[in-house]
């Protein structure tokens, strides 16, 4: 009997192209055809919505993985969500935006306007992008080392965040028999003259209203924890087994004591993606349904991508060769490959039931089985202490969202385990999270030193 555990869980959908499966846009019941149609993405947000889950969560790259599959593009996330939450009224709006190839002025003002204009809804999932092809798209040579960028995001974020604490909420005077628009002597100047970026001045947009956007972080590197647990509310991060969960749990509270933090105030939600039948044989029969769709040499390049390791003269049905350092050679996703490794060791894969095993869950937890054992699943690492909730990934748009909101989401409020309905109206009131508040009083032209 699992010990009982406070609050319930917290949800959202990670929407990705037309699935998170890899082959998925070949299925019959994908909505690949619409995949640039905004009436689709209207569909997919209102279903997460009517399931009453915290967020719709939109993933973004800054680059074309494969010109000839359906990863051949992808809408920008903010103009997306802009247009999305006008057909929606509570769920949660988080954009994924990167600290490496944008600007911090550019970044505020989109954020915040997104936060105005849904009314305290949007949620940031900060990332500090991949390859070198983005680097090359944004007129760079190469992409920054791996640690470089995370001191490059802290600075952002000190940036962003001091422009949104730039003009206060009540500043607003709008007095018109004075004339009186704004009070001057709150407005702040962001000041700040960093390594990598600097500001001198005020935003154009008044600080959102939740103060700021949800701060995502996704990644589970030894720096993105760091930095997750310095700046971070939500983490984004991919365990495929409890125990690990649980230690990568234990892990980032340490952290947050660390740096002056309170356990439990940086929620934990690791991706699941789930196939699901009435049946376990139903569910195992959709599996091989999408595994039979890839390519066993698409398996054998996605491992050699991810591990930066020419695989191809290898047997593909053998085991993952001796590859020295390869997390240490990796200027990517650093915890993404050691999970790799991990999952490859632990279970005796060949190198193409690896690679399948990626393509089927970007190396994320993939579940195959009924809702009640899902449920069962999740109600067992959420009480264990391996997670605060899951960012769920659907393999196949839009069936498997519509198949977990219809069958989960009515076990999970069954068993206490989530809300039947919103309580709040904000990302913030969803997700437990109190508003960040301006903690020093400045007069007009005081300079902004955001703490480091």
């Amino acid at each position: 009997m699992l010990n009982k555990r406070q609050g319930q869980l917290h949800l959202g959908a990670f929407i990705y192209f037309t699935g998170h499966h890899h082959a998925g846009w070949r299925h019959p019941e994908s909505g690949v055809e619409k995949m640039f149609d905004i009436e689709w993405y209207k569909r997919i947000a209102q279903t997460a919505e009517r399931g009453k889950l915290d967020m719709i969560f939109f993933a973004d790259l800054l680059h074309l993985i494969y010109p000839s599959r359906a990863a051949a593009g992808m809408l920008d996330p903010v103009s997306l969500l802009s247009a999305l939450s006008t057909v929606t009224e509570k769920i949660g709006l988080t954009a994924t935006l990167s600290t490496t190839y944008n600007e911090p002025f550019n970044a505020a003002r989109r954020l915040a306007t997104l936060d105005h204009i849904s009314g305290g809804r949007t949620g940031w999932n900060i990332v500090t992008s991949q390859v070198d092809t983005e680097a090359r798209n944004f007129g760079r040579d190469k992409h920054p080392e791996h640690a470089t960028r995370y001191e490059m995001a802290q600075e952002f974020v000190d940036v962003v965040t001091a422009l949104w604490d730039s003009w206060p909420q009540d500043s607003f005077v709008m007095d018109r028999e004075s004339g009186t628009f704004v009070d001057e002597s709150k407005l702040r100047i962001a000041e700040y003259q960093g390594q990598w970026f600097s500001t001198q001045g005020l935003l154009n947009v008044p600080r959102p209203p939740q103060g700021y956007p949800v701060l995502i972080q996704a990644g589970s590197s030894e720096p993105g924890q760091d930095f997750a647990a310095k700046v971070g509310e939500v983490i984004f991060t991919a365990q495929s087994s409890l125990e690990a969960a649980q230690d990568f749990y234990r892990k980032v509270n340490e952290k947050l004591l660390a740096v002056g933090r309170e356990r439990g105030s940086l929620l934990i939600m690791p991706g699941l993606s789930p196939i699901l039948g009435s049946t376990v044989e139903e569910a195992r029969r959709k599996e091989r349904q999408l595994l039979d769709l890839i390519d066993p040499q698409e398996a054998v390049m996605m491992v050699s991508g991810m591990l930066q390791t020419d695989l191809s003269g290898y047997p593909a049905d053998g085991p993952l060769p001796e590859i020295p350092d390869p997390v240490e050679a990796s200027n990517g996703m650093k915890s993404r490959v050691q999970l790799i490794m991990d999952l490859a060791q632990k279970e005796r894969l060949s190198i193409t039931e690896l690679g399948r095993r990626l393509l089927g869950a970007r190396g994320h937890m993939q579940f195959v089985g009924t809702p009640e054992q899902l449920s069962d699943l999740m109600e067992e690492w959420f009480h264990g202490y391996g997670c605060d909730g899951f960012n769920i990934m659907p393999p196949v748009l839009p069936g498997d969202l519509d198949d977990f909101v219809q069958h989960v989401i009515p076990e999970l409020q069954q068993r206490g385990l989530f809300r039947e309905e919103y309580e709040g109206a904000t990302l913030r009131e969803h997700l437990g999270l109190t508003e960040p508040t301006v903690i020093v009083s400045h007069k007009q032209q005081d300079a902004v030193k955001p703490s480091r």
